[in-house]
């Protein structure tokens, strides 16, 4: 099967075109023809860390990244009840693999397409989705109401995060570029602060929740417009023990959520997703031959809504 292989790590032209076989089946798994490949920014950024690369694949060489997919059930084996040969579906790969005409997933992992959405919609969501999804749902008590503020709004999990908390029935304050304003606005945000020209701790007070997907000075502010007792996750790594520790100075709930690979919480997703309550926005879509043209789009961090590729 065609594939693109990484033998070191590196730039995107470190993505190398190639030959691989057709993934074995194990108890349990499917084998998907791909259709769809989502490109996040973690992607960028496990392709060019060497520690990274190791740390998911160990010693192997060559290597086949991507984790988020969408496409057609071709074979199957034992275990595999609730899935079909010529089911369509989508997956968050835990393993990778996923930048490859076929790819072979536990079932577990996999959720059925909702049938009006594109397999380009269907594999932008995973990673990203779930990213805002689980600190959402799990690790916020969002109530009807509540005031969250979502900084970087109109990013690949931001964009999914105001549509989530809406859902939640939040009041919804959102950061982005100028540029984004209308679109973050249409993703249902009730205020749009722009932080290229505005100092959002000059704009809003005492907010119940902050989801950050910015970090730094970003996240240290946030602390300040936050309410005692409020909570305040971030999806980038908490480096400073200052902030930690002006956070439970003002008693502000600050912490660090990891993505989780859960193949319920992607159910839970796609069943909004077939409602229509949750949409992913595609900035640009890629076809397979051009996978360094879509990491090299998404290192920009430039990207409102995802970057996808189609096989």
């Amino acid at each position: 099967m065609k594939a693109y292989l990484l033998y070191e790590a590196g730039g995107a032209d470190k993505l190398v075109p190639g030959e691989a076989p057709k993934p074995a089946l194990k108890s349990g798994e499917v084998l998907i023809r791909v259709k769809a490949i989502g490109i996040n920014p973690a992607d960028a950024i496990y392709r060019s860390t060497p520690a990274f690369i190791t740390h998911i694949f160990g010693e192997e060489r060559p290597v086949i990244m991507g984790w988020d997919i969408s496409g057609e059930v071709v074979e199957k084996s034992d275990n595999t009840d609730g899935f079909e040969v010529g089911d369509a579906v989508f997956a968050l790969l835990q393993n990778a693999r996923g930048y490859a005409e076929f790819v072979a997933v536990n079932v577990g992992l996999l959720a059925h397409k909702p049938a009006h959405i594109t397999f380009e919609e269907a594999a932008a969501a995973p990673m990203a989705g779930l990213t805002a999804w689980q600190p959402l749902v799990h690790g916020m008590n969002i109530k009807k109401g509540d005031k969250i503020l979502i900084h970087g709004a109109s990013g690949g999990v931001g964009h999914y995060a105001v549509q989530i908390a809406k859902y939640l029935g939040a009041e919804v304050i959102a950061t982005s570029s100028g540029k984004n304003r209308d679109f973050v606005m249409a993703l249902g945000a009730d205020k749009h602060i722009d932080y290229q020209t505005e100092n959002f701790r000059e704009v809003i007070k005492e907010v119940d929740f902050v989801f950050d997907t910015v970090g730094g000075e970003t996240l240290e502010h946030s602390i300040d417009i936050a309410k005692p007792g409020g909570t305040i996750i971030s999806i980038v790594a908490l480096t400073q023990e200052d902030i930690m520790f002006k956070a439970k100075e003002k008693g502000v709930n600050l912490s660090l959520r990891a993505l989780q690979f859960n193949g319920d919480d992607l159910r839970a997703f796609a069943g909004l997703m077939s409602k229509g309550i949750i949409k992913s926005f595609i900035d640009r879509i890629y076809p397979f031959t051009a996978i360094a043209e879509a990491h090299t789009q998404v290192e920009t961090r430039r990207t409102a809504g995802k970057i996808v590729l189609t096989v």
